[in-house]
């Protein structure tokens, strides 16, 4: 810890999803920020400008990290796997505008998904740095268990 920081003082995280190059200083951006003292319409400005590559709407994971000064930054990581398991087999639009799964997995199925839909998807988590060290085959196995765990069948 650096001697310019207060003694007690620590680093907040804050952890939001939000649709690529759609963030607004309302809710769930504004309140959640502002509590912490940052200005959500900075946020919202490079968040979009560093999203705008990625096509609109798509739900990312995000940390902002504020320091005690009220500075801060923010790491974006992918999606979460299920939403790209149910974006690849396009799977029905529940009541809130969402895809979902089985109502009740193992008796039900949604869909199916190839292996080399599988293998996509672990290429894509494995790019986010904290995944860079497991094994793709690992994280294929992680997402088939999960395809499951949705009622999505996975044929080879």
């Amino acid at each position: 810890m650096s001697k310019s920081r207060a003694a007690g003082a620590v680093d907040q995280v804050v952890k939001l999803i939000v649709g690529a190059g759609q963030a607004t200083p309302g809710p769930p951006v504004g309140p959640a920020l502002g509590s912490k003292g940052i200005k959500s319409m900075d946020f919202c400005k490079e968040f979009n400008a560093r999203t705008q590559h990625i096509t609109p709407g798509v739900p990312l994971p995000i940390r902002v990290t504020v320091r005690p000064d009220r500075s801060f930054h923010f790491d974006i990581r992918t999606p979460q796997t299920s939403w790209f398991l149910l974006n690849a087999i396009d799977a029905p639009i529940g009541k809130r505008g969402k895809r979902k799964g089985a109502s009740s997995p193992g008796h039900e199925t949604v869909g199916t998904i190839s292996l080399k839909h599988i293998y996509e998807i672990a290429k894509i988590k494995q790019s986010e740095q904290r995944l860079s060290g497991l094994s793709l085959e690992g994280l294929c196995r992680a997402i088939i268990h999960q395809a499951k765990s949705i009622g999505i069948a996975v044929v080879a």
